[in-house]
Parts: structure tokens; sequence; C-alpha cells
């Protein structure tokens, strides 16, 4: 997300001036109108005002006029038209996080009015990075379903850093994702540090033994996935990185955006890769895949929680939160006798907040 001072970086002071002036007595002395702010961040997101018009089920004409009121009480424009489409001006994209905290906020209010007359039901959405919507999590949704009947529960899958933006912007109420977020108005809550381990198709000549070093795997093909912008669950453990930070020198790999097309080829002998001993579990069952332990591997990825600093939870968000922390702590035994077979990570993990 662009931030505020990178926003107005090119400005003198007195244009600065003017539009934080403009928008903080918008927020505070207008009665905080979270429909208009909503319409706003929209059209935003979806592109333009024929998009948003669809997505919330209003003519074009009336969300025009929405954001012209809006943009009138601001008394600075928030759109431009550029090459035929609808841009954000300089001052949309100042208020784009004051927006989406004041619209968060109000969703935050409307849930604990409800929650005062339902103790444990509405709805409750959890987003998750894509390779941790595994078997573990299926069977904490359905444990959790099953005890909380009442609870409407939605599942969302994202990359790390659009799991944050799901939790910033209240679209969604809980994260799973790998590494904390360091920004201050989320809050991040370790649940589980994942050593990675070198996976190999089961004919491979290391197959199940040991190497001292990895630099004598220099010399193999290996499976990752794409070095993509936002992507921090491959960043701090992408093989590619792993071997320059030990003085190794590039190595030989393929960009694969797919775990389980990634496990396909090694199995198939196509390379290999570091992967999650639990996103391999099922397949080291199988013996479809195999391991090389390496002496100096030291890559792990730590998995956490994320919520919004200061938001609300309701008492069925708060369950939801319990079940996540007490399976990855090994703490539930109805939930791990099924787990423990499939995904036997690290164990002893102590839960700590991050941020």
């Amino acid at each position: 997300m662009l931030s505020v001072q990178a926003a107005l970086g090119a400005f003198s002071p007195s244009a600065k001036f003017v539009i934080f002036a403009a928008i903080i007595s918008f927020l505070h002395e207008v009665g905080m109108d979270s429909d208009a702010l909503n319409t706003f961040l929209t059209i935003h997101r979806r592109g333009g005002i024929s998009n948003a018009a669809k997505f919330l089920h209003r003519s074009q004409p009336a969300i025009s006029r929405r954001i012209a009121l809006l943009e009138q009480e601001l008394g600075v424009p928030l759109f431009e038209r550029v090459a035929g489409r609808t841009r954000l001006s300089d001052a949309g994209r100042v208020l784009i996080p004051y927006a989406e905290r004041a619209v968060a906020a109000a969703q935050d209010a409307e849930q604990a009015i409800r929650a005062l007359t339902k103790q444990n039901a509405g709805p409750v959405s959890l987003a998750v990075t894509g390779t941790l919507a595994d078997g573990r999590l299926s069977t904490i949704m359905k444990r959790f379903a099953r005890e909380n009947p009442a609870v409407t529960l939605t599942l969302r899958t994202a990359t790390s850093t659009e799991v944050s933006d799901l939790i910033r912007r209240g679209e969604a109420t809980i994260g799973l994702r790998y590494n904390a977020d360091r920004s201050g108005d989320l809050a991040c809550e370790l649940v589980l540090t994942e050593a990675l381990q070198v996976a190999c198709a089961p004919d491979h000549p290391l197959a199940g033994k040991r190497v001292k070093r990895l630099a004598e795997l220099r010399g193999e093909r290996w499976i990752a996935f794409p070095e993509t912008r936002g992507r921090r669950e491959i960043a701090a453990a992408h093989v590619f990185a792993l071997f320059l930070t030990q003085g190794l020198g590039e190595v030989e790999w393929t960009a694969v955006d797919s775990l389980t097309a990634q496990k396909r080829l090694v199995e198939a002998g196509f390379g290999l890769a570091l992967l999650a001993r639990s996103h391999m579990a099922e397949e080291l069952r199988a013996a479809s895949l195999a391991t090389i332990a390496v002496g100096d591997l030291a890559a792990e990825q730590d998995i956490v929680l994320v919520t919004r600093r200061g938001g609300f939870l309701s008492t069925a968000a708060e369950s939801l939160l319990e079940t996540i922390r007490r399976n990855y702590a090994g703490l539930d035994a109805s939930i791990t006798r099924d787990i423990g077979k499939r995904s036997p990570a690290r164990k002893g993990i102590a839960r700590r907040r991050l941020v």
C-alpha cells in the first residue's frame, strides 16, 4: 500500500496542508459517511464507476452522485480520467488508508452491536496463504463448523501480502500467512515455525541419505515458486536466495507457481524442491517422495495469525482463533490425532506475539 508520505512527496508544503486539512475535516466533522467511503474504495478496487455499480448493485448515476458529493465535501477530486481509464488522483491516493480504516471501523461497530444479541453466531471470514489451505486447515474448519453451527465461516486464499490487506480492509476477520507483517495496524501471532527439507524423487541417488553441505547439491536442478513481488512466503527460503547467501553462486532452477505441480515434477525426477514436511506428508507416506538431509541447511518459515490491531473480534472469531492456536500447538488431541499422522511439524514451538 502506498504510504501517505510517499503519496504526498511531490507536493509543496502548502499543497500538502490543503489536502490533509480537507481529509481531516471530512473524517472528523462530516459524520463519517462510511457508505460514501466504501463507494470510493469500490470504484478504486473495481477499476471504475461501471464495475463498482455492478458490484454494489446500484445504478451508475447513483454511484456518480455519491462520489460527486464526497468530492464536493472534501473540496478536491478523488479520481481522474487518463486514457479512458479511471485512476486515483493525488488526493484519492492519500485518502485510501483513512477510508479503509473508517470502513473497517464501521463494520466493527455493526458486528459489536450484533454480538450483543447473538453471542456465538454471525459471519467469520478466514483468509489464508494458498499453501496453508491443506489437510490441517480442512480439519480445523470441520471441527469449528461442527462446534459452532450458527456461525457462517468463509475462506479466501491469497498471497501473504494480500492476506494482510484483506485483514486491514476489514474484508477478512482472521488471517493465516507466512512471516510477520510489521505494519503497525496489524497484530501478528506466531503459531508455528516449520523447518524446510529437500524433497527428491524416491529413486534419486541421495534419497533417504544425508549430505554434509548444501554445496553438494549445487549441481542439481531445482524447482521453486517464481520470485514474485509480495510473495513473502517464498522470499526468505527461496532456493536461489539460499545458495547466494551461502556464497555458492547461482543455481539452476525452474519456476513453478503451484505446490502440487512442484511435487509432481519432483516425483517424476525433474529436480529437487525445498518444502515443508507438512506439505509433502501424504507423498512421504505413499513413498512417492523422499528427502535428503542437509547438514548445514537451516531454512524455516514462520506461520502467523493476523488480526487488525484494535479491531472487534466476536465470540465466534475468538473461538476460531483458539481452535487454530490449539491445533498448531499440538494441544487439541481430537484434531492432532488426524493431523499428526500427516504433518509431523516441529513440536514444542512456543506461541508468542510478534507485533
